[in-house]
């Protein structure tokens, strides 16, 4: 077996962790990433079952993608029923380090042939393969293709495992404990007790319950194993701490070299003005090379002040005398940091983590509730909250709806809660509200925030405070109840927008009831613009409305599938814009689901939703294309664009179909470009495709006056077998040369 992973180059080892605040975030994914592709290097086969062909009984099919996908962006390859089989079968065989992570809850049968100890996944268990299972009873099911699954109840892990896996009192509820074994494990979130099994069944106990039972557990099934078996942890249907998983999965396997797990949480607010840092070491290091620093750029490239030494401690403190930030870290600020592993006796050395950061709450108050620009608050007796400021120990709030008035008002009563009543309010207005802070040396004074009763103007879009807005955005809103047209106000100068008036350049006309959109033209890539609507009702009055804002991108949008609904009698639906296959004899495609949500709203890359891309070229069709009309933008030479780009994910149980483009003027043959992987069908991770415009323009297209574009797969695409799929397309834009949206 496997040697035990020597974690003492540093004062934390993994049992430390339970102290950790952890949540999986995307550093971490990335940092496993890495470690784990090298980790695959030292011999260790890391995995993760899932298929969508087969069922899920406690844990519900949307957890067990949101676990799945987190796993691929760990780096484990994702396998279906057929692949585990072939998996283990070759684990038996070579006996290689190896561990599987079910995000389903039902062995496939596949490999859980029968309910026995002959079964493929015995014996892969018995070869010292390693099992991570989570969720209810195991084995209580056998999962068969189509969803269907066969009832062996507690037979199931009794004929499997050998012993009855919920052998311990039910439905107890007790909060687990977990034990120096589970620790070291790394187990870090606790859960409420429901299957446990019993403490005397299993060699290793992760967590107890009140009882003394055993809800999280490991059985050893290979001679001399100490970290292998069957793992079981949150003996219930629920999914808590993917990071756990992971950590139980790798514990025992070694081969991760790069930093991970720090604290403070990436991204976190860390309410004190000193902090030690720390961190999960690298597996192969010997010493670690420490960057800290306010400047996001300057500690990714370790310039400036930024490099704060090498140490052989797995910790870092700062903000007291004699260490960095001797005066104390800020308020307010962000701080920047990073680690390389290094050992110079491995060639592969040194190791760079990703760059972690944290804040330190400002002085002011923040964090308010309503959140500010919030819609629709209830006017009847609302209650307004804040978090406060660093330190802070009275507050005033100043409330009314006038925003100079709020702005400029002094000498409020303090009080000591940060929470306040102003009473019954009207509905369609706008109200402002500030909260100052006093720390018992000064007044902090708060900035201006504001909210909206129902009926008031609203929904703008660009959403408030959107950020990588297209450059080619169109503004719309909602307007108020009692509107009978609209002055807008637009431009980069926040205080000019805010005060304007109809004489001033800000302003740009008004606007018809019914037609409540404005074109503002071409924008500056990477600017902030504001905009504000007044409502004019009948008698001529006018309501001056919220101040928005939102930040250009560097792109052109064609389409990000957020705008769609499941309003299909008002043409909403995405099946309604982007047109498939429905009463096309030779057109194999489905756009969007049968039922709402017609959008796919789980699978997405950016937003809130994807477009499901159905295909089945069979019985006599060979492409599958959902195609768009384009209404803006039809000039693809605005503002130097030079490349199309799209994002795809495919599945890894698609039939292998070659994945095409093709766009058109509105005469004249199509342009048709195919992705360079004929398997792209297959591919289960978010791939950007980028095409260069020029591929297009020298198949004859006006790039200036540009009509559809088709999505597809098929022929069109290359030479096809033929067969069906589900593909997911989302955020397609069009960019400068060399210029994509972060994945």
């Amino acid at each position: 077996m496997w040697p035990e992973q020597n974690y003492s180059n540093g004062p934390y080892n993994l049992g430390s962790l339970i102290m950790f605040k952890k949540c999986v975030c995307l550093t971490f994914f990335f940092v496993l990433v890495l470690g784990l592709a090298q980790g695959q290097a030292h011999g260790a086969h890391r995995v993760a079952y899932w298929d969508d062909d087969y069922p899920t009984h406690w844990i519900a099919e949307a957890d067990t993608i949101t676990v799945r996908d987190a796993l691929e962006g760990a780096g484990y390859e994702i396998l279906n029923a057929d692949q585990l089989k072939a998996w283990m079968d070759a684990r038996i065989a070579d006996g290689a380090a190896s561990v599987v992570i079910f995000c389903k809850d039902v062995g496939p049968a596949t490999v859980c042939e029968t309910n026995t100890a002959d079964c493929t996944l015995r014996q892969y268990l018995d070869a010292g393969g390693k099992i991570v299972f989570y969720g209810d009873i195991p084995f209580y099911n056998q999962g068969n293709p189509g969803g269907v699954e066969t009832i062996w109840g507690t037979a199931g892990s009794n004929g499997i495992l050998g012993f009855n896996a919920a052998g311990g009192t039910w439905d107890s509820g007790n909060t687990v404990t977990f034990t120096q074994e589970g620790i070291d494990w790394g187990l870090t979130e606790t859960w409420a007790s429901v299957r446990p099994a019993s403490a005397a069944d299993v060699d290793i106990v992760l967590a107890a319950d009140d009882a003394g039972n055993a809800p999280a557990w490991v059985k050893h099934f290979a001679p001399g194993d100490t970290s292998g078996g069957f793992v079981r942890i949150w003996d219930r249907s629920n999914v808590y701490s993917v990071n756990d998983l992971m950590n139980v999965a790798e514990y025992g396997l070694g081969g991760n070299p790069y930093p991970r797990v720090p604290t403070p949480e990436d991204g976190s607010l860390h309410e004190d003005t000193w902090v030690s840092l720390s961190w999960f070491p690298g597996d192969f290091s010997v010493s670690h090379d420490i960057y800290f620093g306010g400047s996001y750029d300057d500690v990714a490239a370790g310039a400036g002040e930024t490099f704060r030494g090498s140490q052989g401690d797995s910790f870092y403190i700062a903000g007291f005398p004699g260490f960095a930030y001797p005066d104390g870290l800020v308020p307010g600020t962000t701080y920047y940091w990073r680690i390389v592993e290094v050992n110079d006796a491995d060639p592969n050395s040194p190791w760079s983590g990703p760059v972690w950061s944290f804040s330190i709450p400002p002085k002011t108050a923040y964090n308010p509730d309503p959140a500010d620009g919030a819609e629709f608050v209830d006017p009847n007796d609302p209650t307004l909250s804040w978090t406060a400021g660093y330190g802070a120990k009275l507050h005033t709030v100043y409330f009314g709806n006038d925003f100079d008035t709020v702005n400029t008002a002094v000498g409020g009563m303090p009080t000591g809660i940060t929470m306040y009543e102003p009473g019954l309010l009207e509905s369609e207005k706008v109200y402002y509200w500030r909260v100052d802070e006093f720390d018992a040396i000064e007044t902090h004074k708060g900035d201006v925030w504001s909210f909206t009763t129902p009926g008031a103007v609203g929904n703008p879009q660009p959403a408030y405070n959107a950020a990588d807005v297209g450059m080619d955005a169109t503004l719309s809103w909602t307007a108020a109840d009692s509107a009978a047209s609209h002055q807008l106000y637009f431009g980069t100068d926040k205080e000019a927008v805010r005060s304007a008036d109809t004489s001033a350049p800000e302003y740009k006309g008004a606007v018809a009831l019914g037609a409540e959109s404005y074109d503002p033209g071409l924008l500056e890539a990477d600017t902030t613009y504001y905009w504000r609507v007044n409502e004019v009702n009948s008698q001529g009055t006018t309501a001056k409305g919220p101040l928005w804002v939102f930040t250009t991108g560097d792109f052109l949008l064609v389409d990000d599938f957020e705008s769609y609904t499941d309003d299909d009698a008002a043409g909403e639906a995405v099946w309604q814009t982007w047109i498939d296959g429905y009463g096309v004899a030779d057109n194999g495609a489905q756009v969007g689901y049968l039922l709402p949500p017609y959008a796919e709203q789980t699978i997405v890359h950016g937003g809130l939703q994807s477009m499901p891309l159905l295909y089945a070229n069979e019985a006599g069709v060979s492409n599958s294309e959902a195609t768009m009309t384009l209404t803006a933008p039809r000039d693809w030479t605005l503002a130097g664009v030079a490349e199309l780009s799209l994002w795809f994910r495919g599945d890894s149980g698609n039939a292998t179909e070659p994945l095409y483009v093709s766009v058109a003027n509105n005469a004249g043959a199509p342009a048709v470009v195919a992705y360079g992987d004929a398997g792209a069908a297959a591919l289960r991770s978010w791939t950007e495709w980028r095409i260069p415009l020029q591929t297009l323009a020298d198949q004859g297209i006006n790039l200036t006056n540009m009509d559809k574009i088709v999505i597809g797969l098929g022929d069109k695409g290359g030479a096809a077998a033929g067969g069906s799929g589900t593909m997911y397309i989302d955020d397609i834009r069009l960019y400068r040369a060399g210029e994509a949206l972060a994945p």
